[in-house]
């Protein structure tokens, strides 16, 4: 079971029409708009594994009182919600579990039930502190469910992308036009990238390893599971408790990593450190997991497991608004001289549940401001906004469908270094602790490739194309020559990403499939271009033919992909 558990001020619904033949009549007393105030609105999708009704309502009721407890509210409007699940259970058995819910939560609460089977509008007004919208996913032991393989591959197979859902210039179907990546229900939330897909964002990782060497960081790979502890230590615990994986070894409880940060201070705390080592620059390009109900998955935007190019820097206080500097000089090199993105900025200040002293809040924030306010920068304040351990500087990119994402962070952390008891001996031979900077560019690597993939349509840089170029033969006449011209081009653009097309099919049936998959250079070979010894080229996806000589080609496109234009 899936639910998803709203503090609301108010919450007004009415059925319209049934949505299951199955679902029963209605009274006029449940035809009627309904609303409930100050109650805690539990939205539930009954799953297939959900058969042992007893076990699962009894969670359920424990997990709604504790949250209710929480929040103090005595009234509870139980909302089936399919669209929280894509593995939903038997209309019957869903309406079993709900009536057993109902008749069960009744015992401590004023119950309000929506009507199962009927689609229902509703509006209302969710509360904005952190415990108003809380997820879980309820299990008991017994309720797994069992497949035989055959019905597994079964369902497999069936894993399939309506496109008919998704505008056409959706990432998801561009991925699947240039063989990108898919996805699969046997691992919601997760990418399986293809070969074409690997090499963008392969290409994404080297130009961020080139550009970080240069700019004076190390990097880092830290464990996937880490002891629960250190997350209890960390302040994860408390605020991600519920979007954490979990698992135990030797009857301890260990934490799949839904941060990087936490990983990156251990090995700081590896050995003593000197201030002559300050600052500290330490990138990992690290692989996170965090815990998401399936019905907000949603292609590389929203995703369980994703790829964060995290770092974080460690330094005096004094060094601070250098490296805040520096990092927003490397913000500015990937966005706008490389990719192009307009963007904006925006200071998040202390939230509501946070960790530290107000002293301390005091300093970050006046720190980051003072850092904007320097550099003549206009920014937006978003009260309220910050991480739980440090307020932050949000960087939010336009992309050429006029949509905002926020992508690059910086995030100013006098918290975590407390609480890891972290330190560096001073000139004096004094232990004094360090400050923390945490910072991302890209942000979710995963994200960062579906926001370029539909920012571009598909037709990415020649240096992050996953086919540079494709060479076509015009007739079986011309093969001999064309491949001699792939490997001239191969010898002279070293690492160039060629291949090519010498299937008997007509030349606009080979072009039309370099085109679909966005090849920027396409070179058919004529009976004229082998005589001339020429080269007819479409340039991304121009329908003007240009001529080139072979050597003035391959160096425009080796001076093109070298330099990343």
């Amino acid at each position: 079971m899936k639910i998803l558990c709203l503090h609301v001020d108010y919450i007004r619904f009415k059925p319209l029409k049934k949505a299951l033949r199955s679902a029963g009549p209605l009274s006029e007393k449940e035809k009627s708009e309904k609303v409930s105030k100050e109650c805690l609105v539990v939205f539930t999708a009954v799953e297939k594994k959900d058969e042992n009704i007893d076990a699962i309502v009894e969670k359920l009721s424990e997990d709604v009182k504790e949250i209710a407890g929480q929040v103090n509210v005595k009234k509870v409007v139980l909302y089936p919600y399919a669209h929280l699940s894509s593995d939903l259970a038997s209309p019957e058995l869903a309406e079993k579990v709900l009536n057993k819910a109902e008749e069960v939560l009744k015992k401590e609460f004023e119950v309000v039930r929506a009507p199962f089977g009927y689609y229902k509008e509703f509006e209302m007004k969710v509360k904005g502190h952190p415990l108003s919208e809380l997820s879980r996913e309820i299990k008991v032991e017994g309720g797994e469910e069992r497949y035989d393989p055959k019905q597994l591959l079964r369902e497999i197979s069936k894993t399939k992308l309506d496109k008919s859902k998704l505008k056409e210039n959706d990432h998801r179907i561009i991925g699947q036009q240039m063989d990108l990546y898919s996805f699969s229900e046997v691992a919601p939330g997760m990418v399986f990238w293809h070969d074409n897909g690997l090499i963008i964002r392969n290409e994404l990782i080297r130009f961020w390893r080139e550009v970080h060497r240069k700019a004076g960081y190390q990097e880092i790979l830290t464990p996937q599971i880490l002891d629960k502890r250190l997350w209890q230590i960390s302040g994860h615990w408390e605020k991600y408790k519920e979007n954490i994986f979990l698992t135990t070894y030797e009857k301890r409880t260990f934490a799949v990593k839904p941060m990087n940060c936490p990983g990156g201070i251990l090995v700081y705390k590896s050995r003593p450190r000197s201030y002559k080592e300050l600052p500290l620059r330490v990138g990992e390009i690290g692989i996170v997991h965090r815990q998401e109900l399936s019905g907000v998955l949603g292609g590389l935007f929203r995703v369980i497991q994703f790829t964060q190019d995290d770092a974080h820097i460690y330094c005096t206080e004094e060094q601070l608004e250098q490296e805040i500097l520096a990092i927003m000089d490397l913000v500015k090199l990937f966005y706008s001289k490389v990719f192009s993105f307009p963007y904006h900025v925006e200071l998040s200040t202390r939230p509501e549940k946070r960790i530290g002293s107000e002293k301390l809040w005091d300093k970050a924030e006046e720190i980051l401001e003072r850092v904007l306010k320097s550099q003549g920068m206009k920014y937006k304040v978003n009260e309220g906004e910050g991480a739980f351990y440090g307020p932050k500087i949000d960087f939010h990119i336009k992309d050429s469908l006029g949509r905002d994402w926020q992508c690059a962070t910086i995030q100013l952390d006098f918290s975590m270094p407390e609480r890891f008891e972290m330190e560096y001996i001073d000139k004096d031979n004094k232990r004094k602790r360090p400050v923390m900077l945490h910072r991302v560019i890209y942000g979710s690597l995963e994200r960062f490739i579906g926001i370029l993939i539909e920012h571009t349509r598909g037709r990415l840089p020649t240096w992050l194309a996953p086919k540079q170029v494709r060479v076509l033969s015009f007739t079986d006449r011309n093969i001999a020559h064309a491949k001699k011209v792939v490997e001239i081009l191969k010898e002279k653009v070293p690492g160039l990403r060629i291949d090519s097309d010498f299937s008997s099919t007509t030349v606009p049936s080979k072009v039309k499939e370099a085109e679909l998959m966005r090849i920027p250079y396409i070179i058919v070979i004529g009976d004229r271009e082998e005589k001339d010894n020429t080269l007819a080229v479409r340039v991304k996806g121009s329908k003007d033919i240009q001529t080139f000589k072979i050597d003035e080609f391959a160096k425009m496109l080796d001076e093109e992909i070298k330099n990343r234009k």
